[in-house]
């Protein structure tokens, strides 16, 4: 089973390669929407990556700002649907 600290790290991987962002541009607890690094389709994108990468499927109600604002929160839903 899957760690929060893998999660992170794919997680992160995905949103460097999608966003061409420098990687130091992404932390843990960046804002990504906040600081532009991803927007609607960005969003869109992430989920199919969740969805797809981790075997889980994301309910409309589970679709809030607090669940996918940084990677740390969106490791975070990702251990909790897993588990």
């Amino acid at each position: 089973m899957i760690d929060t600290v893998e999660a992170k790290e794919q997680v992160k991987k995905f949103i460097i390669e999608t966003s061409y962002v420098p990687e130091d541009k992404v932390q843990d607890d960046t804002k990504i929407f906040v600081e532009g690094i991803f927007d609607s389709m960005g969003f869109l994108s992430l989920i199919n990556f969740i969805e797809d990468n981790f075997d889980i499927k994301a309910e409309d109600s589970e679709l809030l700002e607090e669940n996918f604002e940084s990677v740390n929160a969106i490791a975070n839903f990702i251990f909790k649907k897993l588990n």
